[in-house]
């Protein structure tokens, strides 16, 4: 059993952080593996927090211990040449994208990521908007080090591209919310980044239909924008085809803003009649050719009707933000998956007492 002692040394002051509640900050896996044995042992809740941008998620328990992710934030690895790259779980992510860029790569991780870190993008399954062309982060992480609840260090896959294996736990802990285990390494599958980009705003999407691949097709409120990359030629002949208003570079959207904040998943094919279903006064960002819809609202009218119709075609509505108690009779997730027991047997395997963000997944897992 770990001593109480042992805890307290890593004692930190922690923004926002009640004074009744322990908050510690880690340096190391064995320092992880000491407060999660100690938390299990002793059935204390604990709270993990990267960049503190994805806590909205889900029913969370008030936590008895938070663990600051903020000194595993260094860069262990970079093979440019390998494409990859292994960084600590509270790697801030536009820290790291401003470095892979000296080189002209990117890990395609959300582009307006504000304070999210690498580890917090990961647990709550945040993709970039570019994913309908390169793919989503479950597909870019190749190794994942994570300390489990009853704190066992773990790691599983490779760090080589080619020589991948071991990798179903990696795949696993993308969208888990902590609930294997605390991140506390990655290693990520790197994209290279042409020489030229551009944003076109159109009026209409389907005018994105006159190229082969777009980097992403984006809707909001008020533009529609088609995103191009690939070489000057390149980027200057599609372009040319879209007969838009052209904008250098890639000019990223922010997600909509509201008291409350939702993400509507649908299937793909059924993102243009989302939009139409939004009730009113809803603003949205969507993202074509994937079914990925933020949303924000400043009230719930019409959220029930449009869950409804959202889980009727196989999708989902899910509450990403909303103030303390203001959606007491609505569950944040909706109908909990069918392989909800699977999960939480699988979960059991790695968090046996349930204390790392017990409450964040659907079903109240």
């Amino acid at each position: 059993m770990t001593h109480p002692g042992d805890i307290m040394r890593l004692e930190a002051e922690i923004a926002g952080v009640p004074a009744d509640v322990l908050a510690v900050a880690p340096s190391t896996n064995d320092e992880v593996a000491s407060v999660l044995r100690y938390a299990s042992d002793s059935n204390k809740v604990v709270d993990v927090l990267g960049g503190g941008t994805h806590h909205g998620y889900g029913s969370p328990r008030q936590p008895e211990i938070v663990l600051s992710m903020g000194r595993f934030d260094q860069t262990e690895a970079w093979n440019p040449e390998d494409l990859t790259v292994v960084v600590g779980g509270g790697m801030p992510i536009e820290r790291l994208e401003g470095m892979l860029a000296e080189r002209s790569q990117t890990a395609v991780l959300p582009e307006v990521p504000g304070s999210s870190t690498v580890g917090g993008a990961i647990s709550a399954g945040m993709s970039s908007l570019r994913r309908g062309r390169l793919y989503g982060t479950r597909e870019r992480v190749l190794e994942v080090t994570l300390v489990t609840g009853d704190g066992r260090v773990v790691r599983a896959g490779g760090r080589v591209v080619k020589n991948v294996t071991g990798y179903d736990l990696p795949r696993l802990v993308v969208g888990a919310f902590g609930s294997l285990g605390v991140i506390t390494s990655i290693c990520l599958k790197l994209w290279p980044v042409p020489p030229a980009a551009m944003t076109v705003i159109v009026d209409d999407v389907s005018a994105a239909d006159v190229v082969s691949r777009p980097l992403a097709v984006l809707e909001s409120d008020d533009r529609k924008a088609v995103f191009i990359w690939g070489t000057e030629s390149e980027v200057e002949a599609v372009s040319g085809r879209l007969r838009g208003e052209e904008i250098p570079g890639l000019d990223w959207p922010v997600d909509p803003a509201g008291s409350l904040r939702w993400s509507l998943r649908v299937p793909p094919a059924n993102t243009s009649e989302a939009i139409a279903k939004l009730p009113g006064g809803w603003r949205y960002l969507a993202v074509h050719g994937v079914g990925d819809i933020r949303l924000a609202s400043d009230s719930r009218q019409g959220a029930g009707a449009l869950r409804s119709w959202a889980e009727g075609i196989g999708g989902r509505l899910v509450v990403t933000e909303s103030p303390p108690a203001s959606l007491p009779d609505f569950d944040p997730w909706g109908e909990p998956p069918p392989a909800i027991e699977l999960q939480r047997r699988v979960i059991a395997q790695f968090d046996p007492r349930r204390i790392i963000n017990p409450g964040r997944l659907a079903g109240g897992l």
